[in-house]
């Protein structure tokens, strides 16, 4: 009897020592590293679940950043008020003035006195960006003022709880006092779904049909990432490239914000790459990794990190440290004075040569 007991005493012994060097060797997870396209000046960016208001990874998201096209969401949360006020109906004409007509592309290259239709209006601008129509737009909500018009969407702003956002065109073309931030961005992307859902179909269209042509959008988002279904892209110089992108799949939704972006590729890498991000069911998609911004990334990747222009597949865990960054409400100085010069130009979205954010949505 004495023999078993004693057999099973160095059993129980050097099981306990297995597990206790198990314990003293396992190495720590590995630290995570997101690779950032962007310069940390201009870099910003958010992630809101939608359907609670939850922000699940926010970086500068309160920064003053410059939104370029991004503007045109504004204006057409404008009209979409107008058309549910009764004001304008998708048949409704907008003309086309001398002074809309001269706005740089990307543009549907309208003359003076030339009208556009509402319906025809709200796809010129998702799919094309169009300039001379936004002012246009612009112009005939705002009483034949667009600067009328540009003070009546920063105050429409401040109703939504944009606080930190001015606008002072309808298009997004350069103008020092045209500021946003990440943050406002989601709050306005939310507010067009929950508010205009009728009308949310717009922003997933990739091209029309405008008397006889084929216009082609260039949001390479839709159709890339299952569940994608908008909602705007922006560029000028100051700003660096910038979208906004509404995922809705799988009883998931998720407002998507990137400023500041090198690249129209990248930036929709990173986006792709924060959307996987999100949807991870693991406790690291709650926390922040590391970021490695454009020109820290190394020509080699260390073993086990993606390279510099990683998409959503092999995306490591996350890690809270943010080393260098300042806590989310302190904000950054804004990117250099854009002014307009002619490198600027064709500015917004470079077309073809032709606690909770929100509540809960209802």
């Amino acid at each position: 009897m004495s023999r078993p007991f004693a057999l099973l005493q160095k059993l129980i012994a050097v099981l306990a020592l297995l597990a206790l060097v198990a314990g003293c060797t396992t190495a720590a997870p590995p630290e995570s590293v997101l690779a950032v396209p962007a310069q940390p000046q201009k870099y910003a960016a958010i992630v809101v679940d939608a359907s609670t208001g939850k922000t699940l990874f926010e970086v500068n998201s309160r920064s003053q950043r410059y939104p370029a096209s991004l503007t045109k969401m504004m204006t057409l949360y404008m009209l979409f008020e107008a058309m549910e006020s009764g004001r304008v109906t998708k048949e409704t004409q907008i003309p086309v003035s001398a002074h809309a007509a001269s706005q740089p592309p990307t543009k549907l290259r309208f003359r003076r006195g030339e009208t556009i239709d509402v319906d025809s209006a709200i796809r010129a601008m998702v799919v094309k960006s169009a300039n001379d129509v936004a002012v246009a737009v612009g112009e005939y909500l705002g009483g034949g003022s667009e600067d009328q018009f540009a003070a009546m969407m920063t105050a429409k702003a401040r109703s939504l709880g944009m606080t930190g956002t001015s606008f002072r065109n309808a298009c997004g073309l350069p103008d020092d006092g045209q500021v946003t931030s990440a943050r406002d961005m989601a709050v306005l992307g939310m507010a067009l779904r929950n508010r205009f859902p009728q009308h949310f179909h717009y922003f997933s269209e990739s091209d029309f049909m405008f008397r006889g042509r084929l216009v082609r959008g260039h949001n390479d988002m839709l159709g890339r990432v299952r569940g994608v279904d908008g909602i705007k892209t922006g560029y000028i110089r100051a700003s660096g490239y910038n979208i906004v992108t509404s995922y809705n799949a799988d009883g998931r939704h998720l407002i998507v914000v990137v400023m500041g972006a090198d690249s129209a590729r990248q930036r929709n890498d990173h986006v792709e790459a924060l959307i996987q991000r999100s949807l991870g069911t693991t406790t690291a998609a709650a926390t922040q990794p590391r970021l490695m911004y454009a020109g820290q990334q190394p020509a080699s990747p260390p073993p086990g990190l993606p390279p510099p222009d990683m998409t959503a597949t092999g995306l490591p865990a996350q890690d809270s440290a943010l080393p260098g960054l300042p806590p989310p409400d302190q904000a950054m100085p804004a990117a250099p004075v854009p002014g307009s010069p002619a490198s600027d130009l064709p500015s917004p979205d470079l077309a073809s040569p032709t606690s909770p954010l929100l509540p809960a949505a209802q």
